[in-house]
């Protein structure tokens, strides 16, 4: 459990360039002759991208929900990390032709680094203030980010279109794209990497410790700016990792990381802070409301994004612990 004892807790699209996330915006077209195999294709198309988008959301969460359950900071700059990690890629692929996919390690490192520097240079300062504090201080790193950002790449759109972007298995009228695909895969390994570093590893019980009780584990030796520097360093790791796999699916501007911001709330609130396996079920939650929304006739991504945050409404009222929290 990494939990400080809080309270809170798309179908994938080829890319294009689109100002909003939202990488459920593919709906499924039976060609069954059959109304009832229709539907059926229909239904089981919506959930296999809605699971498959969902792992996107699940990358973006587990790094936010971590830096939410340890050291008590929303932070508000997540999403401009993401695009950091975006740019990344689209720059190596661009530049140097990387495999989108394996420039994911280097995302990772890198947004490691600097969210390591981030915060024990800047953050730590006020590790301990009031949370308003760090909803300021960290609303201001976000601006200063996106700005850097468009000094130097611009507001033009970018995208990252490998020659297996838009094309995928098919089994009669069921479509599994290739790239969302792999993003699952990827979102699924970084969450078990993250746990097992979390579990296993001499600084994640360290971390542990820290979110069970902070003065105890100051008590017992452990250095907590070392400790907070990792946690947040980490956290921008899987920031950046996300990053990556969305420039896959949705074209990428310095200012388009915001709503991931929220989205990775939305996520962490829907399956539960403390741990990485309700991160995991808040993503692919996430991500099967927003497909089958988006299935609705007359709807759109922002209809679909509005029957997502009403669920979370609904889980905050109701279960506010999450889909697998626990109250303390």
């Amino acid at each position: 459990m990494w939990s400080r004892s809080r309270t809170a807790s798309t179908t994938p699209s080829f890319p294009r360039p689109s100002p909003t996330p939202s990488p459920c915006t593919r709906r499924p077209t039976g060609t069954s002759a059959d109304p009832k195999g229709h539907v059926v294709a229909n239904f089981v198309q919506l959930v296999i991208l809605g699971l498959l988008a969902g792992g996107v959301y699940v990358a973006v969460g587990v790094g936010f929900g971590l830096v939410w359950g340890v050291l008590n900071i929303v932070n508000l700059a997540h999403g401009a990390l993401v695009i950091i990690g975006g740019y990344i890629t689209w720059q190596l692929f661009t530049a140097f032709h990387l495999d989108p996919f394996l420039t994911l390690p280097i995302d990772a490192v890198a947004l490691f680094v600097l969210g390591y520097a981030l915060q024990r240079g800047v953050i730590n300062r006020i590790i301990r203030a009031p949370l308003l504090f760090t909803f300021l201080l960290t609303f201001g790193l976000n601006l200063v980010i996106v700005n850097i950002l468009l000094l130097i790449f611009g507001s033009d759109f970018r995208s990252v279109t490998p020659a297996y972007a838009g094309k995928g298995l098919e089994f009669g009228s069921i479509v599994i794209p290739y790239v969302p695909l792999i993003s699952l895969g990827a979102a699924i390994l970084l969450s078990a990497a993250l746990a097992f570093i979390l579990n296993r590893t001499r600084i994640g019980l360290a971390i542990n410790a820290i979110a069970a009780d902070r003065d105890a584990a100051q008590l017992v030796g452990i250095d907590l700016r070392h400790a907070y520097a990792v946690t947040f360093g980490l956290g921008a790791a899987c920031a950046g990792v996300a990053g990556g796999l969305i420039a896959l699916i949705q074209a990428i501007t310095p200012t388009a990381g915001e709503p991931y911001t929220l989205q990775a709330f939305v996520v962490v609130i829907l399956g539960g802070l403390g741990r990485v396996s309700a991160t995991v079920v808040g993503g692919l939650a996430f991500g099967l409301v927003e497909a089958f929304g988006q299935s609705l006739p007359g709807s759109g991504s922002v209809f679909a994004n509005a029957i997502a945050f009403g669920l979370m409404v609904l889980v905050l009222v109701t279960r506010p612990q999450g889909l697998m929290g626990r109250l303390r």
